[in-house]
């Protein structure tokens, strides 16, 4: 279904004048469907009935809402290969990389379901009065999370859907009791329109409020700042460049009532070599390597844009054999002409940097928009000395950089930017030479990883997906996981209130029958 419209609550609207198309990456051609930019009359309708809706939204159950995300699961797959089609012709990812990533999608939506049918996330705690304590008596205090209010959710363009329309932040935020509207991602318009029709139809069949879910099209720069700017807006989730991100961050911040950006942005997630792994399993590391740099094109926020070792006869057979394993991989797709083209200027960039080298390239002939792997090197004193071999290059890229011992490697790593990841290869036991790698890298890090690769990013409870600045702009947060949902609440107290007018999450009877903090004590008892 491409209609070329925007979903607004449980209507389309179609007013706006300006046309946006999409493009097809594989064919290199715009596709020949229309798509009508969101006018300002339509953003304040947007946001005016995602205000309405958080008054009832707010108080739906935890059981409304994991039905509501169960359903909007259940859409999804409702709309079959028709999606994996219109998803591949505007991202030029292959079919399996659409049912993947469908899959995490509903993963997602399936496990905040889960969550909130639990109930437990919402961190009751209860200090009970003594009210002959001396000299003062106690009050009686609860607290809980609640949710913040309506969020905006940009759609980024390497995930159509695990980031986009119905990912990570859509369902942690409309988890949290937050209505959501979003910014769909120009590069997979009609992928998302798709997506926001499900959504649509599942908030029509659990009865959830118009206006708990919109989904609008048109130019970053005016859509995104007069959505950030709403007044009514009370966050924001973005996945995507630095810049970007860091612009949506000040234009928060200027706001008379300032709200938070959780924005996902740039990382190298560097990789150290150990030597004694490099030379047991060079083979191995350079093959898993190869493969870890150029999945997806190397357009995951995580595929490694770093390889860090130490000078020796080990890292020249680990460089040989990544070399042979890099010129065998055939280049994939990328999503658009826009992004191949930041690609080739980005290597051209720290190529043509003092003591730069190439060790590492796909040899063959390429076809437009498929990105050639390809690996560089300098020694660790360039690298330390040049701020430009440090910048993030999107694609199938990594530079290794050869340092002269471990105090320089360590070096390294501590002038790094904020990373989502840091990895270590080590044969068994060598790290426990190497236990300073360890601390520098913690320091720089979301995600420490020990012998795999960074591509690869689990949704799970113990996942963190973030990092300290520009991975991420709050490193206390993460945005893969059921974690994700205390981005978009607050915690809220409550002082003497009397039990029958409390939330049920905090009265004495427990009748939610979660786990809470009585008395600093975890309990599933009632007062």
């Amino acid at each position: 279904m491409i209609t070329g419209k925007n979903y607004i609550g449980s209507q389309l609207k179609a007013s706006g004048s300006k046309v946006l198309k999409t493009f097809n990456p594989i064919l290199n051609k715009e596709n020949p469907w229309d798509f009508i930019e969101a006018t300002q009359d339509e953003i304040e309708e947007a946001v005016t009935l995602a205000n309405q809706a958080f008054t009832i939204y707010r108080k739906k159950s935890g059981l409304e809402k994991a039905k509501f995300l169960n359903t909007i699961a259940d859409e999804i797959l409702a709309l079959g290969d028709v999606l994996l089609e219109q998803y591949c012709i505007e991202s030029g990812y292959p079919k399996g990389r659409a049912e993947g990533e469908r899959g995490r999608m509903i993963g997602q939506l399936r496990a905040f379901s889960e969550m909130l049918t639990e109930g437990s996330w919402v961190q009751a705690t209860i200090d009970t009065a003594i009210v002959d304590r001396q000299p003062a008596p106690k009050e009686d205090l609860r607290k809980m999370l609640v949710p913040l209010g309506p969020i905006v959710v940009f759609g980024s363009s390497n995930f159509p859907f695990a980031f986009s329309t119905s990912g990570g932040d859509t369902a942690s935020a409309l988890a949290s009791g937050c209505p959501v509207i979003v910014k769909s991602h120009s590069m997979h318009i009609g992928t998302g329109e798709m997506v926001a029709s499900a959504i649509i139809k599942a908030a029509e069949k659990t009865n959830m409020p118009e206006g708990v879910f919109s989904n609008l099209v048109g130019d970053g720069r005016t859509l995104g700042t007069s959505l950030v700017k709403h007044p009514l807006v009370k966050g924001v989730g973005f996945t995507g460049s630095i810049k970007g991100g860091r612009a949506l961050c000040d234009l928060a911040a200027q706001r008379p009532e300032p709200i938070p950006v959780f924005a996902e942005m740039g990382s190298i997630n560097p990789v150290v070599l150990l030597p004694q792994a490099l030379k047991k399993n060079s083979q191995k590391w350079a093959t898993a390597y190869a493969g870890s740099i150029t999945l997806g094109a190397g357009q995951f926020c995580t595929n490694p844009g770093l390889l860090l070792a130490l000078k020796g006869e080990e890292l020249n057979a680990f460089e040989e054999k990544l070399n042979q394993a890099i010129e065998k991989i055939q280049p994939s797709c990328m999503l658009h002409p826009s992004i191949y083209a930041d690609f080739n200027s980005g290597i051209a960039k720290i190529e043509a940097q003092n003591g730069v080298s190439k060790i590492a390239q796909f040899k063959g002939e390429t076809i437009p928009n498929h990105g050639t792997p390809t690996v560089l090197k300098v020694d660790g004193k360039e690298f330390l000395e040049n701020k430009i071999l440090h910048s993030e290059v999107f694609g199938p890229f990594s530079i290794l950089i050869e340092c002269e011992k471990e105090s320089e490697l360590i070096e390294v790593i501590s002038k790094l930017e904020g990373q989502l990841t840091g990895t270590i290869i080590s044969e068994e036991n060598e790290i426990e030479t190497h236990k300073e790698i360890i601390s520098a890298l913690q320091n720089r890090v979301g995600r420490l990883i020990f012998n795999g690769v960074p591509t690869g990013v689990e949704v799970c409870a113990s996942m963190i997906h973030g990092g300290p600045y520009p991975a991420s702009s709050d490193s206390r947060f993460t945005a893969v996981g059921i974690h994700a949902v205390y981005r978009w609440v607050r915690p809220l107290s409550y002082q003497n209130w009397p039990n029958e007018l409390l939330p049920a999450e905090l009265q004495n009877e427990n009748p939610l029958q979660i786990v809470r903090t009585v008395n600093n004590k975890l309990t599933l008892s009632q007062i």
